[in-house]
């Protein structure tokens, strides 16, 4: 047995079970499907509600909403209600696995799911059904984790929008004309939905908080090596990261407590212990002191992002010891690295069957690939390796960073799906796509291999969420969840809920 699974059995056995005999009055009467992840596993618990319940409110709210936001690509609702039954008959037995037990989740659809379809939103792949469940599929099963079913993204995670898939367009629960930002654009949009308590997303640059910004939801992108990418579909082995897509901070770190942890069969994880992360919780933030990566970062913010910005920027004065300017490392852009491996992965079928990709995609993977010449992608593979040690030196004098996750807020899906003939003069959403901010600022941080937090900070006239990010040293998940934490609960921002679109 693993370290981390010898950590998930100890934490699961030290806790007491809870029957039902019949559905509790709150679930009856509550929107179960308003509340986090905590508070909905604190109520099974307490049996205030069931496995089963949750499930079913899950999927009456998916079966309402998804069809306007199609967050979903395949909803696996015999399986999921099979499951919820098992784990409430696990609980009369007296058997708890932790604080997922019983929890319904969704998964982005490039993480393998044993005979469950992964398709990766494209065509090539929509009869695609695994063998195996990836690793983390795995540790979220042995946690009593209800499988609802397959959240769409930008085919194969090439791009911010998620407006580009074979399942049609993800829509913003707060907009429903705008994109949800992507890659993992179902991920963010099922939450900000109330569709499930929790999701996964993967992040290769930016693709976890590019969408968790535009949706006010929290984004954790782990430290790479953190969390196995085994049973990923991936995008570029050198920067792809997996971590989950919630309502709270303290959601995200739930589910990060029960997938991180070294793989054997992984060569990207790293044999690290994993800490408890629910210790961030009684954290003291007022000794951290915080840099601000203005240089690259802050430039260029669309002013009612700015003003968000520097609004949080003073509660964080607050809150800790510290704010200080900081200056960060050049880091390669992401690009010239996905560029080529992602092309290595796809180039059989690209030859093959081009006509199973979208075209956006398609031209974009040959296009990137041919303009990073080999010489130059070896070569920022090796920056990538220098650079993740050089970062490591900016936290002798500050302890997180902090930076806008996105600079302006998403596109409409119409413009991202049609965009208009490219200014060499503007600034654009990177990977090719109008996503609406510059992705150079989130992909810094899956080059320096950092971790890295999104939580709402505030929100534009218009109404769409603004996000802000909190990244760490590399594996100090732990501080980087506590002052994240600390800032939701001296603000607003994380209660409130879409209200457009019907929602």
């Amino acid at each position: 047995m693993s370290q981390s699974d010898s950590r998930r059995s100890f934490l699961a056995a030290g806790v007491g079970a809870a029957a039902w005999a019949v559905t509790p009055a709150f679930a009856q009467s509550q929107d179960l499907t308003g509340l986090t992840l905590k508070k909905a596993s604190e109520l099974l618990r307490s049996k205030g509600t069931s496995p089963v319940d949750l499930t079913e409110a899950c999927l009456k709210r998916i079966d309402k909403y998804n069809p306007d936001v199609n967050a979903f690509i395949t909803v696996t609702r015999e399986s999921a209600l099979a499951t919820a039954r098992e784990m409430e008959a696990e609980a009369r037995r007296g058997r708890w696995r932790g604080p997922l037990h019983g929890i319904p989740i969704a998964i982005k659809d490039n993480i393998d799911t044993a005979g469950v379809r992964t398709t990766g939103a494209s065509e090539l792949f929509k009869d695609r059904i695994p063998n195996e469940d990836a690793e983390v599929i795995r540790m979220l099963k042995g946690a009593g984790a209800i499988v609802l079913g397959k959240l769409n993204l930008h085919e194969f995670a090439y791009g911010p929008s998620a407006a580009v898939s074979y399942f049609g367009p993800v829509h913003n629960p707060w907009a429903l004309e705008r994109i949800s930002g992507g890659s993992s654009g179902g991920s963010a949009a099922a939450i900000a939905a109330g569709l499930c308590f929790g999701t996964l997303g993967t992040d290769t640059g930016g693709s976890i908080r590019i969408p968790s910004s535009h949706c006010g939801t929290v984004g954790l992108m782990p430290s790479y090596g953190r969390v196995s990418n085994r049973g990923v579909i991936p995008m570029a082995w050198t920067l792809d990261h997996v971590g989950p897509i919630c309502k709270t901070v303290q959601d995200a770190a739930l589910i990060l407590g029960i997938i991180a942890g070294y793989d054997e069969l992984d060569p990207t994880t790293v044999n690290a212990p994993v800490p408890d992360y629910g210790r961030a919780f009684k954290m003291q933030v007022s000794k951290l002191r915080l840099g601000l990566p203005r240089a690259g970062f802050f430039d260029g913010l669309d002013p009612e992002y700015a003003k968000a910005m520097e609004t949080a920027i003073d509660t964080l004065r607050k809150l800790t010891a510290s704010v200080a300017d900081v200056r960060l490392p050049p880091a390669v852009g992401p690009q010239t690295i996905w560029g080529p491996e992602t092309y290595a992965y796809h180039a059989k079928w690209l030859t093959e069957s081009p006509e199973k990709y979208q075209t956006a995609t398609r031209v974009q993977m040959i296009q990137t690939n041919n303009i990073v010449k080999q010489e130059v992608y070896a070569e920022a593979r090796r920056q990538v390796d220098l650079v993740r040690r050089e970062i490591k030196k900016t936290f002798t004098t500050v302890d997180l960073l902090i930076t806008p996750t996105m600079k302006g807020p998403p596109a409409t899906i119409a413009a991202t799906l049609n965009p208009p003939v490219p200014n060499p003069q503007a600034k654009g959403g990177g990977r090719g796509n109008p996503g609406g901010g510059n992705i150079n600022s989130p992909g810094a941080f899956d080059v320096y291999g950092l971790p890295a937090i999104t939580v709402p900070c505030g929100f534009t006239n218009s109404g769409l969420p603004i996000g802000l990010q909190i990244s760490g040293a590399p594996f100090a998940e732990t501080s980087m969840l506590a002052l994240a934490h600390a800032y939701e609960q001296a603000t607003e921002w994380h209660n409130k809920r879409p209200k457009l679109g019907g929602l």
